[in-house]
């Protein structure tokens, strides 16, 4: 759950991001509220819901299965210049 809706507020992002630009995930808390059994459709709902300094992207989250939620979190990415990666190798 926490990858999928990782990955999700990443793409959310990048489009709005200048050139040159990535964010990386750094804080991540997860409330499990409910089952899916093994093999269930599930979806994520994931909004924006501040950016500060320009750099700190925080988001909330919602996982269901039909109807029922079955995890929220709260999720924060920062904003790096790609170089900084591609130096870390």
């Amino acid at each position: 759950m926490v990858g999928i809706i990782e990955w999700c507020a990443s793409n959310l992002s990048r489009e709005h991001l200048p050139d040159g630009k990535v964010t990386v995930g750094f804080e991540v808390c997860v409330k499990h509220v409910g089952a899916a059994a093994e093999g269930a459709r599930c979806t994520v709902h994931t909004r924006l819901r501040e950016v500060v300094d320009d750099r700190k992207l925080r988001f909330d989250a919602e996982v269901r299965e039909g109807e029922r939620t079955i995890g929220v979190e709260t999720h924060e990415r920062r904003v790096i210049d790609r170089g900084f990666l591609q130096s870390r190798g």
